[in-house]
């Protein structure tokens, strides 16, 4: 990759990245060269859209076909009550440019299917799944795999949630293909046994946590520090505040 100088403004926005040996000043650059997909702008891509926009990713595409409404507001901190009404995207890019004004922000109002998924997916370097839907994260995660972008996927139910990471492209340090999707959830639940938010209900900063620990997973990746979390799936109890993760494996 050809370097992406930062200009004196950049380099004092992003002066506590660049004091971390782990990213310098080479780690800033590849934020700012990247390009990142995100998932919907709700509950979960609002931190991350916040978070990554702050961080200086050079190129955040957001898929979003719905509008902003008064119920949002609890947890999609993205939006205010000043944009309801307003299509999410429109209302997150807005969002972006007084976090960030260096980031270019890429719309797609539209809701994601196996048909339009991988020509989406392949314009950017990697996704961040925060969809709500299995239909949804099934069409990414295959488009993923096989447009070989990894994907920081997250869930979150009442007051628990879940990430992981995918790159089932590559093999892990044993010589195995890593895990995809499918090889933690082979086919959908039942519907009644997954409620959406709606009717379950969510505590706002549970979207919060999850979706914050996404952006790290996709700062990570992008910069290549730490162990990102390839075959290991992060549990949040947010009741009990306890972490657990589970290691699985392709079948």
């Amino acid at each position: 990759m050809t370097a992406t100088a930062l200009s004196d403004e950049e380099l004092e926005r992003y002066a506590r990245h660049i004091v971390l040996p782990e990213i310098g000043g080479a780690g800033q650059q590849k934020l700012k060269r990247a390009r990142v997909l995100v998932i919907g702008a709700g509950g979960l891509g609002a931190p991350v859209l916040e978070y990554l926009a702050a961080a200086g990713v050079g190129t955040l595409g957001i898929v979003d076909d719905d509008d902003v409404s008064l119920s949002n507001l609890q947890r999609q901190v993205i939006h205010g009550t000043e944009t309801i009404g307003m299509a999410k995207t429109d209302s997150a890019k807005a969002a972006i440019a007084r976090i960030n004004p260096n980031v270019a922000v890429e719309l797609h109002r539209l809701r994601l299917t196996t048909d339009n998924a991988p020509a989406l997916v392949a314009r950017y370097d990697m996704v961040v799944d925060g969809s709500d839907n299995f239909e949804t994260r099934y069409a990414i995660a295959d488009a993923c795999a096989a447009e070989k972008r990894p994907l920081v996927h997250a869930a979150v139910g009442r007051f628990d949630g879940s990430l992981t990471v995918l790159k089932p492209f590559e093999a892990g340090a044993d010589g195995r293909p890593n895990p995809g999707y499918r090889d933690l959830f082979p086919e959908a639940p039942p519907p009644e046994l997954v409620p959406s938010c709606a009717v379950a209900g969510v505590v706002g900063a549970l979207t919060g946590v999850v979706g914050t620990l996404q952006a790290m997973e996709a700062i990570k990746l992008i910069t290549g520090i730490g162990e990102p979390l390839v075959g290991r799936l992060l549990l949040y109890d947010a009741l009990s505040a306890r972490f657990e993760t589970i290691r699985y494996k392709r079948n």
